[in-house]
């Protein structure tokens, strides 16, 4: 067997191997390098793997790569051919970054995701995510360093965000696994590593005192009239501030009949992709009188067609996100109130006003009129056979909310524009 002098010295009598034992040689080239070979027979043919040159490829790595060689060779791979496929597939790793593979899944989910949430998502990923491993090969991203970048961004007080990138971290790798580019989950079971999330809390009011006090207020003030005339349905109604922008004229129905109704497709509810794409999950919103005044008198403003609660300036965009946000902030209600805290004082006021009266089975109802329902079809079904409680509670709501408030018709008075 060879040693480290006979390595290094020149070769005796000309010779241009030194073998070490088991087919392990020391090759020296015309050149003078000396070049670590393999010698090893397969399926009954001789084959040379290289290892590398001396001394960069010392002695001992030079025996150690042979056995490992070897012991491949006894499984009954080729060594030649393995190292050919690990040299590709380190290739292949290294142009699947993380944030190639996160692209690639964030496009896939482009058409399952609303527009707004693709582009917070993408942001998201650039803002908190790209930065610490988005160029990395995603195979050799490792569960410290993912709770590392978590942790940073827990450290801004930005828990909930936290939880959210942890499982877009860990759909990125479950889209990964199936393409075959990772074969492990780093992020998959690291929730527990986070802290807690304080759920949201929207600001309210908690009396109906208070409620027709908001609404006295804001409606004094100087703003696009639409503006109005969205907050007290908004109030009126309690949908999502989201689904209020977004009313278009052909969903109100009978609203000169007996049974006016608000039918909102459940494109535009807060679902599942897949259930917002099935007409079942629409979701109805019976309306009272003072709504119904209040969605003709938008209609006539705005038009007969198209979007009720239209831009100041676009006629084809809808009101703002903001608008109404900045109404009440600017009236004084800034942490007090909030528009979607219209479906807390909602809830809050009537259940309240039930439980005084012994009403117990409203309080479901009132569950259903704010779409806190699951995706059974005894829940659609329920939705639907409750509908005349649900219409006398919007009533009886409607009727407690707008005493001593302004006639829809005045709404439409003062200047039109903020």
């Amino acid at each position: 067997m060879l040693t480290d002098l006979q390595c290094k010295s020149p070769p005796a009598d000309g010779k241009s191997k030194l073998f070490d034992g088991h087919g392990l040689y020391l090759e020296i080239l015309k050149s003078g390098a000396r070049s670590w070979r393999w010698k090893y027979r397969i399926h009954g043919k001789e084959k040379r793997l290289t290892f590398g040159l001396y001394p960069d490829v010392s002695l001992k790595k030079a025996r150690i790569a042979r056995e490992q060689a070897a012991a491949l060779l006894r499984t009954g791979v080729d060594p030649s051919i393995d190292r050919v496929l690990q040299a590709a597939q380190a290739a292949a790793q290294g142009e699947h970054t993380f944030k190639s593979v996160a692209l690639t899944w964030h496009a896939s989910q482009v058409p399952l995701f609303k527009p707004t949430h693709a582009k917070h998502v993408l942001r998201t990923l650039e803002n908190d995510v790209f930065p610490a491993i988005g160029k990395m090969p995603i195979a050799q991203v490792t569960s410290p360093q993912i709770v590392t970048l978590l942790r940073k961004i827990e450290a801004r007080g930005s828990a909930d965000v936290a939880h959210r990138c942890r499982q877009r971290i860990s759909d990125i790798f479950v889209h990964a696994i199936a393409s075959a580019i990772a074969t492990t989950n780093p992020a998959a079971e690291m929730g527990k590593a986070l802290g807690r999330v304080r759920h949201r809390h929207y600001p309210a009011v908690q009396t109906i005192a208070d409620a027709r006090e908001l609404l006295r207020v804001v409606e004094a003030r100087p703003v696009f009239p639409l503006t109005r005339l969205a907050s007290r349905l908004l109030a009126l109604t309690t949908v999502r501030s989201g689904v209020l922008r977004l009313a278009e004229v052909h969903e109100f129905e009978d609203l000169d009949g007996e049974a006016p109704i608000w039918r909102i497709p459940a494109t535009k509810m807060k679902l599942a992709q897949e259930r917002r794409n099935d007409p079942a999950f629409e979701f109805i919103v019976p309306l009272s009188r003072q709504a119904v005044e209040i969605v003709k008198i938008a209609i006539s403003f705005s038009g007969t067609t198209g979007l009720i609660f239209r831009s100041i300036k676009f006629a084809k965009r809808p009101l703002s996100d903001s608008t109404i946000s900045k109404l009440y902030r600017e009236a004084g209600y800034a942490a007090i109130h909030v528009p979607h805290g219209w479906r807390a004082t909602f809830s809050t006021v009537m259940n309240r006003l039930a439980a005084e009266e012994g009403r117990k089975g409203d309080r479901e109802v009132i569950d259903l009129m704010l779409a806190h329902i699951d995706g059974s079809v005894e829940a659609i079904y329920n939705r639907y056979a409750y509908m005349p409680r649900r219409r006398e509670i919007a009533q009886e709501w409607a009727d407690l909310l707008t005493v001593d408030l302004l006639e829809p018709a005045q709404l439409l008075e003062g200047p039109r524009h903020s």
